[in-house]
């Protein structure tokens, strides 16, 4: 396949060089411009995929460089480049049809999500007839994000695919259901994909990744001085989204006051900026996703009825990976065909004995995990290793806390008797255990608090008791932290979120204690994100054993 060709158009040789550089080791064809004129005449004689053009340039600006080449017939999407000051010019741009906008300066990560968004919307066209006759039946298809491919070779995937070309052009809101790692972006960008929308921006917010303040500024954008910090206008992803998609990935983790907010863009179309003074009005078609039980977080006072009731307009369902192990096999050969490359070279296929293992596996990470899984294959270039990972349970046996095997996995087994010399913690002055010893005697081993004493023999007849084994990892915690007021001062509604928070810390204990305090596991088993596990252990003030001098 052809390299993918950019144009770069800046007239700054720094930002060229380190854009030139950024984008060729990421395997894109760049070609740079340095002023309007000279961008026009190379857009003209030549075919590129994706431009890339600054706003602020002397004697002709991006936005009259982009006016031209539309007027000219060229489609190629545009991604805006601007300071935080050219805010204004940025929305203009969009409106003159720029796919895509990034703020000065922007992070690798944003430019490479901007550049899959915008390699994306060019290739649909080709590809989107295809994709269609073939979802019948099974198939797989490259997302807008030119990375993300859904496969779907089962029941339950066709059903999913069936209603999202349904829905597609609707405009409704959607709400998509499932676990971490079942797919919902690659549903989310099917369904803007398929919709009328599909040239216009795809923009993703994670809610989780940031807190209530800087998600608000994030979503709805803020004036210059709004805060501290704000030193000029800066326009929100809602407003980036217009006449394009809005992903809010994690709607769960967002925080009740910007539920309201949210609530009020649906139901208006309009918001007000951080700051701000005057409404913004936006169309934006918006797509939510949540691993959570928003009913259950309605009833726990943690999300509004009425955004619940405004989003669930349609909801999808995503089944695991363990929910259809027919995906696992096609899944396995694209992620190997696509890691391959770069690590195996002259590998087409894996060995029996490892597609047999991934087949029985349970893949509580669903297909995030599978993808990771043939990744570390690729590179270590050694199925022992990863079969090995699966029979611990999909952790790396190197990283695994030392405990008898038979407790190392979930805790839904009951751990063996300890071992004659294990450093048992007893909560008495001392304790006994029993071995065999030589000539039909007992061996018993005194184990004060510190320390172990040497071995004495009693007769086989003298009942000698064992100390219950101990979770090495079930180590006192500290009480939970005290109200914000006294309890008599609190509203009803207070005391149940009290409740809830005391509820919600026995159960993230428990299932810490039954990881042995793998954050990662326990926080998909308890079918939350692994920022908002992090943020609820430290509300709920949780300490990690781990992290003790003493243990």
């Amino acid at each position: 396949m052809d390299r993918i060709a950019v144009l770069v158009v800046d007239d700054e040789e720094q930002v060229r060089t380190f854009l030139g550089e950024l984008l060729g080791s990421s395997g894109y064809q760049v070609r740079c411009a340095s002023s309007g004129s000279q961008a026009l005449e190379m857009l003209s004689g030549g075919s590129f995929d994706v431009v890339l053009l600054d706003v602020m340039m002397p004697e002709m600006s991006g936005l009259e460089v982009l006016r031209r080449y539309r007027a000219s017939g060229g489609g190629a999407p545009v991604i805006v480049l601007s300071a935080l000051s050219g805010a204004e010019d940025a929305m203009r741009a969009m409106k003159m049809g720029a796919s895509d906008y990034l703020s000065k300066p922007f992070s690798n990560d944003e430019l490479e999500d901007a550049m899959s968004r915008a390699v994306g919307a060019s290739r649909m066209p080709a590809r989107q007839a295809p994709a269609v006759q073939a979802a019948g039946a099974g198939s797989s298809r490259e997302e807008s994000s030119g990375e993300r491919i859904l496969i779907s070779h089962s029941p339950a995937m066709r059903k999913v695919r069936a209603l999202v070309e349904r829905i597609a052009d609707t405009d409704v809101p959607v709400l998509l259901l499932g676990e971490s790692g079942t797919g919902k972006e690659v549903i989310a960008r099917e369904v803007h994909a398929r919709s009328n929308r599909r040239n216009r921006p795809f923009i993703k917010v994670n809610c989780a990744a940031l807190p209530g303040e800087l998600l608000e500024s994030e979503l709805f954008g803020h004036e210059r001085g709004a805060f501290t910090g704000a030193t000029a206008e800066k326009p929100g992803k809602f407003e980036l989204a217009d006449q394009g998609t809005i992903f809010l990935d994690e709607i769960g983790e967002m925080a009740i006051r910007l539920q309201a907010k949210l609530l009020q863009v649906l139901q208006d179309e309009e918001f007000f900026r951080v700051g701000g003074k005057k409404s913004v009005r936006v169309d934006s078609r918006v797509v939510v996703a949540t691993n959570r039980e928003l009913e259950r977080e309605i009833e726990l006072g943690n999300f509004r009825e009425d955004l619940f009731y405004r989003l669930n307009v349609v909801a999808i369902r995503l089944p695991a990976l363990r929910e259809r192990p027919e995906d696992v096999v096609p899944l396995t050969d694209h992620f190997l065909k696509k890691y391959g490359k770069q690590f195996m070279s002259g590998v087409a296929e894996l060995p029996p004995e490892v597609l047999r293992a991934f087949t029985e596996y349970e893949w509580p990470g669903n297909v995030r995990e599978l993808e990771n899984m043939v990744r570390r294959l690729c590179v270590l270039k050694d199925a022992t290793l990863v079969l090995d990972e699966l029979r611990s349970g999909g952790r790396t046996p190197a990283s695994a806390p030392s405990l008898p095997t038979s407790y190392a996995g979930d805790g839904d087994v009951e751990p063996p008797a300890p071992t004659m010399r294990m450093p048992v913690p007893v909560s008495g002055p001392s304790a006994t255990v029993t071995a065999a010893g030589p000539g039909g005697s007992v061996q018993v081993l005194e184990m004060p608090a510190r320390g172990v004493v040497p071995a004495a023999e009693v007769p086989v007849n003298q009942v000698v008791a064992a100390p219950k084994y101990t979770n090495p990892f079930d180590v006192p915690q500290p009480p939970p932290p005290p109200p914000t007021m006294p309890e008599a001062e609190m509203s009803l509604k207070d005391i149940g979120k009290r409740a809830a928070m005391l509820a919600e810390r026995e159960a993230i204990l428990a299932m810490l204690q039954r990881t042995a305090w793998n954050k990662r596991r326990a926080a998909s088993k308890l079918r939350i994100s692994y920022k908002a596990l992090l943020y609820k252990i430290k509300e709920c003030g949780i300490v990690d054993p781990r992290a003790s001098a003493e243990f």
